[in-house]
């Protein structure tokens, strides 16, 4: 390699190995493809390496192009995260994303602080695919998620392990009509494979998309359901529901803060990150 490789060809040779091809990059970029052709080659003459096999469809990157987008990869969005901020101080919105119930009754209340210091907020619900697709193109800063992100230009970390609970109202027991978020019952058949070792032996005589919902027609005495113990403390401390099959190894899952890689060190950003991190200590 001769010379110091321009960080223009490093961001461009960045878009083309994530986009997959010359005309998605250039479009990302807002480019030309031949200039994004162009850079291309030049960085491949100063690497003297191919770093693509062109193909039909797109581009296909060499074992030295993956290697070299690992080495990239969070560097050069944190440094394009600067670059954007500089001259634009004045705008501390923060774009966040996460599942209804838990924004609602956790999310939401952690960010006082943060409220005071004069933060504003925009939040999308909504599921965890869909919530991490916005964060990867851009249009979130942070994302509160059900499932790990593996995606380029996220910063991921654990933020809280929700425990799940089967409880209906006082005299309630396990051969009640059944509650579910979905027709397949994806948390109940966990938690009875979990706990009990078997599936659950009836369909849901309710469905609804929303926890909140299942929590109060489970307060209604409709029916048994399996919930998060953060959406139920306070009705479990007041005897309104009980947990219906209490055991030491309950079902957990890990909700992670995942945040885009190019915004991780803007004072808001990171306010609200540390913010989030500290009272999810106490969920």
């Amino acid at each position: 390699m001769s010379g110091r490789v321009s960080l223009d060809l490093l961001h461009s040779f960045l878009a083309v190995h994530r986009a997959g091809t010359l005309t998605r990059a250039a479009e990302v970029l807002g480019l030309s493809q031949p200039t994004v052709t162009a850079q291309l080659r030049t960085l491949e003459a100063q690497l003297g390496q191919a770093l693509f096999v062109r193909g039909a469809r797109g581009v296909t990157p060499t074992p030295a192009a993956d290697d070299l987008a690992r080495r990239l990869d969070g560097p050069l969005d944190a440094l394009a995260g600067v670059a954007g901020s500089l001259g634009n101080t004045a705008d501390h919105t923060l774009h966040l994303g996460g599942p209804a119930e838990l924004m609602t009754a956790r999310v939401m209340p952690a960010l006082a602080t943060t409220f005071a210091a004069g933060l504003s907020v925009r939040v999308r619900l909504g599921l965890a695919d869909d919530l991490l697709a916005d964060l990867t193109e851009g249009r979130l800063d942070m994302v509160v998620s059900a499932i790990r992100p593996r995606r380029a230009g996220v910063y991921a970390e654990p933020l809280y392990d929700e425990e799940f609970t089967l409880v209906g109202v006082p005299g309630a027991d396990k051969g009640q009509p059944l509650l579910s978020y979905a027709e397949d019952m994806p948390i109940i058949r966990r938690w009875w494979r979990h706990v009990l070792g078997s599936p659950p032996p009836r369909r849901a005589a309710l469905v609804v998309p929303d926890l909140r919902a299942l929590r109060a027609a489970a307060l209604a005495g409709i029916g048994v359901t399996v919930l998060p113990r953060y959406l139920i403390a306070e009705d479990l401390r007041a005897g309104t529901l009980i947990e219906l099959h209490p055991t030491d190894d309950p079902p957990i899952n890990t909700l992670y803060l995942a945040t885009r890689v190019a915004v991780l060190h803007a004072p808001h950003v990171a306010a609200t990150r540390t913010a989030l991190l500290a009272a999810a200590r106490s969920w």
